[in-house]
Parts: C-alpha cells; sequence; structure tokens
C-alpha cells in the first residue's frame, strides 16, 4: 500500500485544477498492471474530467478490461469518486472492488458496491 501512496503523491501534482483547487490522482490496477489519471479541468466545468475516468481510459487504451483495485488521493483528504466514476467504475469491476480512497494522513477503503449500492449493468 505504501508504495502506492508514493506513487499517488508523486503524480497529483500533474493535476490540473485551477478553478477548484481539487487535485485528484487515481491509479486503476488492472489485469496485473497499474494505470494512472489526473483531473482535467476547462473553464466549461463540464467538460471537466475526473482522475478516475482518466485512469480507465488508459487501461482500456491498453487492452484491459477487468478493475481489480482503484486508488484515489487527493491532498484535501481520502475522497470517494464522484456517482458518474461510480458506474464507469461499475462497468470494468464488480461490487466487490476495493476503492482505497487516500488522503495525506491515512486511507479509507469501501467496495464499490458500498459506494454504488444501486448500480446497473446492461
Amino acid at each position: 500500500m505504501e508504495r502506492v501512496r508514493a506513487i499517488l503523491k508523486a503524480h497529483v501534482e500533474r493535476a490540473y485544477a485551477p478553478y477548484s483547487g481539487f487535485p485528484v490522482v487515481a491509479l486503476v490496477e488492472a489485469e496485473g498492471e497499474s494505470f494512472l489519471g489526473v483531473n482535467v479541468e476547462n473553464a466549461s466545468f463540464p467538460l471537466s474530467q475526473c482522475a478516475e475516468r482518466n485512469a480507465v481510459a488508459a487501461m482500456v487504451l491498453a487492452g484491459k478490461r477487468r478493475i481489480d483495485r482503484v486508488h484515489i488521493y487527493s491532498p484535501k483528504g481520502p475522497i470517494p469518486p464522484c456517482g458518474g466514476c461510480r458506474q464507469v467504475l461499475l462497468e470494468f469491476g464488480s461490487p466487490g472492488t476495493e476503492v482505497v480512497m487516500h488522503g495525506p494522513e491515512g486511507y479509507v477503503v469501501r467496495t464499490l458496491g458500498e459506494l454504488l449500492p444501486l448500480g446497473f449493468r446492461l
């Protein structure tokens, strides 16, 4: 866990969050590999991209389709993914997939099922 925390902390500065001041970095573990993403804000707020979705996009680009675990870090504290990201994570994970939410002082672990009890799949 400490190795992952070090990676997350090392990359959070790459987030582009000039409007909210709320940088986030996500690491998706998928099929033996790790994929990073950071949040990228835009002056047109709906066009901003979440770190979790950017990490999933990197995973898909690499040809992976199954999320094993998700790590999210923000210097603002352990934060859960937004509702949209929860649904995107469920698309490639399962209700039992662990989501580890890291902050400067530690971390909290929940499952996707706990974070999104009414998630759906087609």
